[in-house]
């Protein structure tokens, strides 16, 4: 059993995945063999969770999450806990698996009652597993709102119940901890996964899935190594940022800034306002220049960070001959709405030339033709077909950012925190991008990277100060 960090790509099974390995397992396997092993995964991970806790509380459902529920009840009975069940099953219609542990809980001598306890020191959720994607009603509900109500920790097993395994849509269970099991389930790390699920452990239940294609994995950093003494500016690339529009100037050089402190050799600024800024006193470092006097082929451009409608004019050029590009904010917004310029994006992949697009979910609504609800309801599979339609690669933000590129496994970050959510942060994110693709990082490496850093840079801001865009560019560092 292993506490999920992004120390390693994790590999992620949707539900389609884990029940072909779920049936491939079983059949190698004696008979309720998983689900043994399951419970007793449970028990233990619950007796570490809160060694001390007397009275347990396990809410089953009908199915095998539920078998899963008596065979934790049945150990953790044995080991001197006092264990009450509430069951919203029907033993007539119990799978042959938790039948068997229904027995095992009985004979344990495991006290089963139809209404929650009134106290408890640790609660366990077995309602739903991964194959159910109702909404939790009648006693389910109940049993959901009586965990939510007190604060003792919650252990969700498999998934918290109510949330779709595959996209993390969906409200039911809160639980402090969950253990995954077999695989790892997508929804558990994007949307309101990870709000819902706590910390997540994950128990192999002794299955080998190396031989199964994941759905996703989980983001890490690259490894990189340190630069050479007998370097210079030139070798790390140059950086173009465009945008700024008049009122917005400040988007472009928050982007500037994340390029500028994220390792990129030399970075230009093409400000799109009337009455631009020649020099920037804070960051004397940047370079301003109008974008008709840049070479754009041998740069990484960031395109659209406050461009407004003046970004428009660039877009055609910037899409024709930059050598690598990163597209934010109004940039998107043009482009959702121009098929020319579309068919100039997707045109980019045929020339070999690397594009990252990093829409927030109302922009990937507008580049898709969906709702916001439509993206947010599956984002794995919206960051897909964004990278599908589009021949390149995406970034999907929000919770559980999403990086796609076509033909590719994706890749879900579980760095950051809700520090992010404050204005300029997605400036910081494409600025940093591009500074990744400057230094020759393939677009699906640089932007996963990016995404990575940008978002650790989050998770490590000291307690109790706030965080600003400016203040998380000065903290990014080179890959």
């Amino acid at each position: 059993m292993q506490r999920i960090t992004p120390d390693r790509p994790w590999p992620l099974h949707d539900v389609e995945a884990t029940r072909a390995i779920e049936q491939a397992a079983t059949a190698t396997l004696p008979a309720h063999a998983l689900m043994a092993r399951a419970g007793l995964a449970v028990a233990r991970l619950a007796l570490a969770m809160a060694p001390h806790a007397r009275n347990i509380w396990i809410a089953c459902g009908a199915g095998n999450n539920g078998g899963d529920g008596f065979e934790a009840a049945m150990h953790l009975k044995q080991w001197g806990k006092e264990v009450t069940v509430t069951w919203a099953g029907d033993e007539s219609h119990a799978p042959a698996d938790a039948k068997a542990s229904l027995q095992r809980a009985r004979d344990a001598a495991v006290r089963f009652t139809a209404e929650a306890p009134a106290t408890w020191d640790v609660a366990i959720d077995a309602l739903l597993g991964i194959g159910s994607q109702r909404p939790l009603q009648g006693p389910m509900a109940a049993w959901a709102a009586a965990m939510a109500a007190q604060t003792q920790p919650v252990l969700a097993i498999d998934l918290p119940s109510g949330l779709n395994a595959d996209t993390g849509a969906g409200q039911g269970v809160r639980a402090t901890h969950t253990l995954s099991l077999l695989t790892l389930k997508p929804g558990l790390f994007t949307a309101g996964g990870r709000d819902a699920a706590g910390v997540i452990w994950f128990d192999s239940l002794g299955v080998d899935t190396a031989g199964h294609t994941p759905t996703a994995r989980v983001a890490t950093r690259s490894a990189t190594q340190g630069r050479a003494h007998d370097s210079h500016k030139g070798q790390f690339g140059d950086v173009a940022i465009v945008g700024g529009a008049t009122g917005m100037t400040g988007a472009a050089l928050l982007a500037a800034s994340a390029a500028l402190h994220g390792g990129a050799g030399r970075v230009f600024v093409a400000l799109l306002g009337d009455n631009a800024m020649t020099v920037d006193p804070t960051q004397p470092e940047l370079m301003f220049r109008h974008a008709a006097h840049l070479d754009l082929s041998k740069m990484a451009v960031a395109c659209g960070c406050g461009g407004g409608e003046a970004v428009r004019a660039e877009l055609p050029r910037i899409l024709s001959s930059a050598g690598s590009v990163v597209l934010d904010a109004d940039a998107l917004n043009v482009i959702a709405a121009d098929t020319q310029l579309q068919s100039l994006l997707r045109a980019r992949s045929q020339r070999g030339r690397p594009t990252v697009i990093t829409p927030h979910p109302l922009e990937a609504a507008r580049l898709l033709g969906a709702t916001t609800q439509q993206v947010q309801s599956n984002r794995l599979d919206s960051a897909r077909q964004l990278a599908t339609q589009f021949a390149c690669v995406s970034v999907l933000k929000g919770s559980g950012t999403i990086i796609a590129a076509p033909r590719a496994v994706p890749a879900i970050n579980i760095t950051g925190n809700a520090r992010l959510a404050t204005g300029g942060t997605g400036d910081v994110l494409a600025g940093l991008i591009a500074a990744r693709l400057a230094a020759g990082m393939p677009s699906f490496e640089a932007a996963t990277d990016a995404v990575f850093a940008h978002a650790d840079a989050a998770d490590r801001w000291p307690a109790g100060t706030a965080l600003t865009a400016g203040a998380l560019a000065s903290a990014l560092t080179s890959a």
